[in-house]
């Protein structure tokens, strides 16, 4: 028997998280301070690795601890990408944190749920920018990792399994688009799922989702989009209730790691939390000229 053929189910419904990369437990037993001075967020912050999945974190001046099951990956020798899932009173909330050795920079994104009365599903985006403070060290470099537009202009075809691509166009330093690829080689439940994703897209005015772009270093981009519109729209018709997600593009090796982090709703089950870590990697891929030229249905 062919080992595609008796192990490709398997990996199949791993979905998105089919090529995450293994865990990293480098950090157990650290502990970072960070001086967040820029956007939201502001204040000093730590995080204790207490162990290889645990972590104690603060922000925003906080005195008291609070402890998460966190996850971790690397996007180059120097840069790592945490996430943990926490409450924020009632509201779910997940903080993620770019931890560069390299500038012995930071940046903080916390997406929590629930912040707009008129979509309760709703994942908004906080952004935080500082650097590492190392004791007895002065850091006198006033850079920062920023909101950026070098992406626009860019199409890519990200690869998260043997059998899961999306086309990303960046068209505006605060939008991107999403496709489907049509001409991979799948299996007819992929292709199925693929057609549902389309004829729901055709449900809306456009396939635009907000999206955030911090420049981290020379060839590194954290990408933040959440499925706003979507949810205002769609609701419950997705299953996806505005997930949002984030990556920490490396386009030297043209590779990702990143996470996602939302809520997912059916009839049968009701709603259950959703928390995976991903990974992709991408290839160029030629659109259509309109993709990067159409006008947003959601501005003015």
């Amino acid at each position: 028997m062919s080992l595609i053929e008796k192990y490709a189910p398997i990996a199949q419904a791993k979905s998105i998280g089919q090529y995450t990369p293994p865990k990293c437990f480098e950090l157990a037993g650290k502990t970072f301070d960070f001086v967040i001075d820029t956007n939201e967020n502001c204040g000093n912050a730590t995080l204790k690795f207490t162990g290889n999945t645990t972590v104690e974190w603060t922000y925003g001046n906080g005195t008291e601890f609070v402890e998460a099951e966190y996850e971790a990956r690397k996007s180059d020798d120097y840069t790592y990408l945490v996430t943990y899932c926490t409450l924020e009173g009632e509201m779910r909330s997940n903080h993620t944190w770019i931890i560069d050795l390299e500038q012995e920079l930071v940046t903080f994104l916390r997406c929590p749920v629930g912040e707009n009365p008129l979509y309760p599903y709703l994942i908004d985006s906080h952004f935080g920018f500082g650097y590492i403070k190392y004791e007895g060290k002065e850091h006198t470099d006033y850079r920062r990792h920023c909101f950026t537009s070098d992406v626009v202009g860019t199409a890519v075809k990200w690869t998260y399994g043997h059998e899961l691509s999306t086309v990303h166009v960046y068209y505006d330093a605060n939008w991107y688009r999403i496709g489907y690829p049509k001409d991979d080689v799948r299996s007819k439940a992929a292709e199925e799922t693929n057609s549902m994703f389309r004829n729901l897209m055709k449900r809306l005015p456009g396939p635009d989702e907000p999206a955030f772009y911090v420049k981290i270093k020379e060839a590194m981009y954290l990408v933040s989009v959440t499925e706003q519109n979507m949810e205002k729209i769609l609701g419950d018709a997705a299953g996806f209730r505005s997930d949002t997600l984030c990556f920490l593009d490396n386009y030297d090796r043209l590779y990702s790691v990143g996470r996602g982090f939302g809520t997912m709703s059916s009839a049968e089950n009701g709603d259950r939390p959703i928390f995976v870590m991903i990974g992709k990697y991408g290839s160029p891929v030629e659109v259509d000229e309109h993709f990067f030229t159409d006008p947003n249905p959601y501005t003015v």
